[in-house]
């Protein structure tokens, strides 16, 4: 029998209804992968992140006052080994290239929404 690790996800996101869509494919995935918390913008989500200490974060990349690529960058400085998934609906060469930079572990374009439980996976396993 094996046994599934529990992957518990943060939502970052602007857009309500993104956040809950996210949920939703991310609990309906099951198989250990499940919904700790949805923040609204990246100072939210630096809050949420020290107060649920998920496994994994997934950020929009456009938000208001602070960008996903930007959150990231904050989050690596007192978190280093924090799994970073940017899901954007403006994901091009400049975006990814800033993914990269800041240490982001995978990306993912909107259009693809439904693979995000299958990368949360990929991106946990490669970590472990």
């Amino acid at each position: 029998m094996t046994v599934t690790q529990e992957i518990s996800t943060l939502i970052v996101d602007d857009q309500a209804d993104v956040r809950m869509l996210l949920r939703v494919l991310i609990d309906a995935a099951d198989e250990g992968l499940f919904v700790v918390g949805e923040a609204a913008s990246g100072a939210e989500a630096l809050e949420s992140i020290d107060a649920q200490q998920p496994l994994v974060v997934v950020l929009d990349e456009m938000m208001p006052n602070m960008s996903g690529t930007e959150t990231a960058n904050r989050v690596r400085e007192s978190r280093p080994s924090q799994i970073l998934i940017l899901c954007t609906a403006y994901l091009d060469d400049s975006v990814i290239a800033r993914a990269r930079a800041v240490g982001m572990d995978g990306w993912l374009d909107k259009q693809e929404i439904t693979r995000l439980p299958e990368l949360i996976r990929s991106v946990v396993a490669a970590r472990n």
